[in-house]
């Protein structure tokens, strides 16, 4: 037989055997191993393939339900308004940042709409795994403040957790290559419970500086702080903030406690956020300008508390277990700090209700927008072709 009557032969068998019920199909089968001599299963192979080889064959499998090309663009805005996050969250952001979606970019279907909706975390990965960005790492600044480490005890898990108020504290450096000199330093407080979290910038990082960011973050918080934990860094470990958590004439003290020496881990909640809130938004650069301090703590009391504790959602870890060599963790729903307090029964009506109606007058999109808006204007101090030079 030659070839090309080979092929016309082939040709036509497959047809027969894809067309055909399971009888005719074991029939062709066995008739096409007898005739040509080859074993079943490569016989099968073979005339399963396509009878027609320009058109496309269906993957076997369930349908895709979500089509990249319809979906992949207000994904793509959703998910770089929102600070590039992760399946997880962005599959919880999605319903509180969609509904001011078509104030800004086109208007979605009303399939798309719903489809953006009901779509898994493990979806979302997939169709944005080609955008997906990597970052560096920088330098530590903690320096250790011994002064008054008797007089402030080591924390050892004591704090209930359930309740909002317990706070963890840190700073971060924004030195570039080198720590010498003066430069700017931001606070981060992070409520343990909540995940509620403001920041503050000041100059170098003297007790004084620190202390009256502080009392402005406390000023601005929506519940009172119950505990305060740091690392042993001297901003922290000195008689200003020490008096001003234990010497309250008109309100409770604030229990004051540190974490154990070169233990981050002590303060995981706020290390984290140290990246999220500060390192993504302002990277590594040496903020040596005096002036940036005034535009960041506008910043960051304003439009950045605002969109991160309303419209950013966070995983906490509810239990850890270890099996032989290894940890299996377990996580909650990501929600946002808004909402946990909303869950909490730490917050009274008033207090609830003031959240809400803050919640309501604001536009995640509007807010981000404006945040780019000042990170410019704050990046104008910043010379940052010099500072790349002096790290090569």
């Amino acid at each position: 037989m030659g070839e090309l009557t080979m092929d016309l032969y082939l040709k036509h068998q497959r047809i027969r055997y894809q067309r055909g019920n399971r009888a005719q199909k074991k029939k062709i089968l066995d008739e096409f191993c007898e005739v040509h001599h080859y074993h079943r299963k490569s016989a099968t192979r073979l005339l399963n393939q396509l009878a027609i080889p320009d058109k496309a064959r269906r993957k076997p499998g369930k349908a895709k339900a979500y089509k990249p090309e319809i979906l992949l663009e207000p994904l793509k805005q959703l998910w770089l308004s929102s600070d590039q996050m992760c399946g997880k969250r962005l599959k919880q952001a999605i319903p509180i940042w969609i509904v001011h979606y078509e104030k800004h970019f086109d208007e979605l279907p009303q399939g798309v709409y719903e489809q953006l909706l009901t779509i898994s975390a493990a979806t979302i990965d997939r169709l944005l795994k080609p955008l997906k960005v990597r970052y560096g790492r920088g330098l530590s600044g903690t320096k250790p403040g011994s002064l008054l480490k008797t007089q402030i005890p080591v924390k050892t898990n004591q704090w209930d957790i359930t309740k909002v108020g317990f706070m963890e504290a840190d700073t971060v450096a924004h030195c570039g290559t080198t720590l010498a000199g003066d430069f700017v330093w931001s606070l981060t407080l992070t409520d343990i419970a909540s995940g509620w979290t403001e920041n503050r910038a000041t100059w170098n990082k003297g007790a004084t500086g620190v202390l009256e960011q502080i009392k402005h973050i406390e000023n601005n918080l929506p519940f009172p702080i119950l505990g305060f934990d740091s690392d042993n860094g001297s901003e922290f470990l000195n008689y200003h903030l020490l008096r001003y958590f234990t010497e309250r004439p008109d309100q409770k003290s604030v229990q004051f406690t540190r974490s154990r020496p070169y233990k981050k881990n002590d303060n995981a909640h706020v290390e984290q956020k140290n990246w999220t809130h500060v390192r993504q938004l302002f990277g590594y650069y040496r903020f040596d300008n005096p002036k940036i301090v005034i535009l960041m703590n506008d910043l960051y009391s304003q439009e950045l508390s605002s969109l991160l504790n309303f419209f950013y959602p966070c995983i906490k870890l509810i239990d850890k277990v270890r099996i032989k060599s290894s940890i299996k963790k377990k996580y909650d729903i990501a929600q946002t700090p808004y909402q946990r307090l909303m869950a909490s029964t730490c917050l009274n009506e008033e207090q609830k209700k003031a959240l809400t109606d803050k919640f309501n007058a604001l536009d995640p999109f509007l807010l981000q927008k404006n945040v780019q808006k000042k990170l410019k204007l704050i990046f104008k101090h910043v010379n940052i072709q010099d500072k790349q030079r002096t790290a090569i």
